[in-house]
């Protein structure tokens, strides 16, 4: 099925204004096919950001913890947990009958240096850092047993090429704290579903040792339900077919497959590569920052065709897929207006710093209609043809 996207975009700008949050919704047009979700802070889940939280109760009906559930949030010192944040938001989930994803339990960043360090400043054993885990996992994941419904177990194990990242995870336990760590959390909770997440999965080298991680995992008996393919896009990057192509290598191995944290860049690139390493940083320059006093209408139009082309592959693949979520509400509070240089004015989402649906919001529900109106007039014309 092939989506006109020169109509569709000629069209989105008119039809911002009449969309409005009145008329069917993101989770309404795609739920038939997969969750549509969003990353939240706490202001939207404990209703501080009241606008926002209305926004999100209407809009989507699966939610992700930006932070309150990393390492450095919920578990900070040796023996002493911080819930109350990661309690709210998943009561918040509960109330508004969302689908609620836990992020994340191992991972290389916002981990405190104390888990991998003794008092002696020197790194822990295996042993030592293996229980650590089994305890944070068992904690964890043992509080919210059956409340909520998936895990990103391990987050970002991978390097560029593929290769297992020279982490302190790797370095300490071996390649086998990826086995422990599934195998920890499926004890915890032996219903919860359990996924592996990662960026830049688009890249062949780096989809190809996915892949060869999930086979291990499955192979020691780890019940993967999904890959979470993180989709911080550009407007260039990645292609339709690479997007396609990644869901297909991963639906081949009999796992699902979501994608955890959409966004689209739409400033000039800052670094090489195409990735989302949160440890990248780079100096500040006007010409990285072209967009201070608002999106021009040519680049509005152009995120809009992104999105629109994005939403065509995801339903193209929709029996492979569980869920899409955006890495953020709106545009004023994405991560993207701080990385890889700080204080930059981006434009990632779609929704505008008023919270107020921009062109690109339009264009993925005009998405969903095509292809309703596409699907319905081959039924009709089906039924056409068979009659006597």
């Amino acid at each position: 099925m092939k989506l006109n996207l020169f109509c569709l975009t000629s069209t989105v700008v008119l039809a911002v204004t009449s969309v409005g949050l009145a008329q069917p919704t993101l989770k309404d047009a795609f739920k038939d096919r997969f969750l549509v979700g969003v990353a939240l802070n706490e202001s939207q889940f404990t209703s501080s950001n009241g606008m926002e939280a209305t926004l999100v109760k209407k809009q989507f009906n699966s939610i992700t913890p930006e932070n309150v559930l990393k390492w450095e949030s919920i578990h900070p010192e040796p023996g002493r947990f911080n819930f109350d944040p990661a309690d709210r938001f998943v009561t918040f989930g509960e109330h508004n009958h969302m689908f609620t994803i836990g992020h994340t339990l191992v991972w290389h960043h916002q981990t405190p240096d104390w888990v991998f360090r003794g008092p002696n400043g020197k790194p822990v054993d295996r042993a030592t850092l293996l229980n650590c885990m089994s305890n944070h996992i068992q904690t964890v994941v043992g509080r919210y047993k059956g409340r909520v419904k998936g895990w990103d177990v391990v987050n970002e194990a991978l390097d560029e090429d593929g290769t297992l990242r020279p982490s302190p995870w790797l370095k300490i336990i071996g390649p086998e704290f990826l086995v422990k760590a599934y195998q920890f959390a499926h004890d915890a909770d032996p219903e919860a579903e359990l996924y592996y997440n990662d960026y830049a999965l688009e890249n062949p080298a780096k989809c190809a040792g996915a892949v060869a991680l999930v086979k291990q995992l499955q192979a020691a008996g780890i019940h993967l339900v999904a890959v979470g393919v993180q989709e911080h896009a550009h407007l260039d990057w990645p292609t339709a077919k690479q997007v396609s192509d990644t869901i297909t290598a991963f639906s081949r191995l009999g796992v699902k497959v979501s994608i955890t944290e959409l966004d689209v860049d739409v400033l000039p690139a800052a670094g090489a590569g195409t990735g989302a390493d949160v440890g990248l940083k780079v100096a500040q320059n006007p010409a990285l920052n072209p967009y201070t006093n608002g999106l021009p209408k040519s680049v509005q139009q152009a995120l809009a065709r992104r999105y629109a082309e994005l939403f065509a592959v995801y339903v193209k693949h929709h029996a492979d897929m569980e869920r899409v979520t955006f890495w953020g509400v709106a545009d004023g509070g994405s991560w993207l207006n701080n990385w890889p240089v700080k204080g930059r004015t981006n434009y990632p989402l779609l929704f505008d710093r008023e919270d107020k649906p921009k062109p690109a919001y339009a264009s993925v529900l005009e998405t969903a209609r095509q292809i309703k109106t596409t699907r319905r007039s081959t039924v009709d014309e089906s039924i056409s043809l068979n009659q006597p």
